[in-house]
């Protein structure tokens, strides 16, 4: 089992993580420059998850504040 998984890992080591650098071969660009677009894209792409998270439950709140049934007058 052990020796499965360290193939695994020398396949994905050998053929995975030559992506960014055949992109940029591809590209005329450097391997560096394509690696870290990939970096900022993914927390871009995380914080506007988040961000949006935070809008929706401060909606929601605000929503449960706004139309709280009150049973009475003297609930005011």
């Amino acid at each position: 089992m052990r020796s499965f998984i360290y193939n695994i890992r020398y396949f994905f080591e050998r053929h995975g993580f030559y992506v960014s650098s055949r992109l940029a071969d591809k590209l005329g660009m450097r391997a560096k420059s394509v690696r870290l677009f990939f970096i900022y894209a993914s927390f871009f792409t995380v914080g506007i998850g988040f961000v949006f998270y935070l809008i929706l439950a401060f909606w929601l709140k605000l929503k449960d504040l706004v139309y709280t049934k009150r049973t009475s007058v003297f609930d005011l």
